[in-house]
């Protein structure tokens, strides 16, 4: 099985860590035989990671080859959409993943940023508002016009209701056309468990990429922090939030980003983890963490009780609640069982991904 899967931009060994989660994948599917070629959109050349051949556009352009199913991680109109309108005739079968803001109207469904990341004018909102408006209204009229060669998997029931609200699609044309398919974790996370004999140096652990995105509610930890002050927090992550609230006393800040290997050393570190959020399309490193095996504490939020349904190590609290205290939860969470939770496993997550292409391709 050939397939091409189109990707905005793409891992390198440069050290570009950008959508790791669509080279998870491909790894995974080359090791499991099929023949995988990834059209970068923002590469200027040709290169291979890992067994897997990612192009240019120019190449692709350049090379007469045809394949067997094309596959897009979250469209944008820029490249997949402008790629499709094209080249799309060429491909019998199409795949669409939905990981997030690709059929969201992102002002309703983003929390508002930070005061200090915010425009000073209301220009950027609208203009984002129409981009939405204009950028649902194309992808629905393509997917309807090519619907009978099309299959579109979710990363989860949310994204799904989502894609069905912000698009207006009648559900009953994709009822054989859709999938729930969730992210896998990375590897490490799978092979790898929480040592809870190990000394602890932190009480509550948080890491995020990025500290300035409000739907990573560092101000909810923050203020965890300053109501319960007989715990040591950390947070992980660069941004310039603390450049703009004052860092409790109980709270350490440490300005990097973390490969999984480093991650995991971190947790293990740490009694809890703590990663609320306000809004996500399933939440990856949450999961990772989860299935790593640490007491989790996240958002009481409807995409984290569907993604951490039989978790017994998650724990879930209010985002709007300024006096949370933190002993009731871990009351509850103490005494968990130290069984591994395989949801998120490879072959529970992208073996079932090869499973549809094989169906796929049966039926081409």
């Amino acid at each position: 099985m050939r397939i091409l899967v189109l990707a905005t931009d793409y891992p390198d060994d440069n050290g570009n860590v950008t959508l790791m989660y669509i080279h998870t994948r491909n790894k995974y599917y080359v090791e499991n035989g099929i023949d995988v070629t990834v059209l970068n959109f923002n590469s200027k050349s040709n290169y291979t990671l890992d067994g897997v051949k990612v192009i240019t556009l120019k190449e692709y352009s350049r090379k007469n080859i045809t394949y067997d199913i094309l596959v897009s991680h979250a469209p944008n109109i820029r490249n997949h959409y402008n790629f499709l309108r094209k080249q799309g005739k060429y491909f019998k079968k199409t795949v669409f993943f939905f990981h997030g803001h690709e059929v969201l109207k992102t002002s309703e469904i983003y929390p508002k940023p930070y005061q200090y990341m915010r425009s000073s004018s209301s220009i950027s909102m609208l203009a984002r508002d129409l981009y939405d408006s204009i950028k649902l209204f194309i992808w629905k009229r393509y997917f309807l016009k090519t619907i009978n060669k099309t299959t579109f998997v979710f990363v989860s029931n949310w994204m799904y209701d989502m894609f069905l609200r912000y698009t207006k699609i009648d559900s009953s044309l994709l009822d054989d056309k859709k999938y729930i398919i969730y992210n896998s974790i990375g590897e490490q996370f799978e092979t790898n468990s929480y040592d809870h004999r190990k000394e602890k140096e932190y009480d509550f652990m948080t890491i995020r990429n990025n500290l300035d995105g409000s739907k990573y509610c560092i101000d909810v930890v923050t203020n965890i922090a300053l109501t319960n002050p007989q715990y040591k927090f950390c947070v992980v992550g660069k941004g310039e939030f603390f450049k703009h609230k004052e860092k409790p006393q109980n709270l350490i800040w440490i300005k990097k980003t973390l490969s999984h290997h480093e991650i995991i050393n971190f947790l293990n570190k740490s009694r809890y983890a703590l990663l609320p959020t306000r809004t996500d399309a399933q939440g990856v490193m949450a999961c990772e963490m989860a299935t790593f095996g640490i007491p989790l504490i996240t958002s009481n939020i409807d995409v984290c009780k569907e993604v951490f349904d039989k978790f017994d190590n998650v724990q879930y609290i209010d985002n709007e609640d300024a006096t949370i205290d933190l002993r009731q939860i871990i009351k509850k969470i103490d005494n968990i069982s130290n069984e591994k939770n395989s949801k998120y496993f490879s072959e529970n997550t992208i073996g079932k991904e090869i499973e549809l292409f094989k169906i796929i391709q049966r039926n081409k």
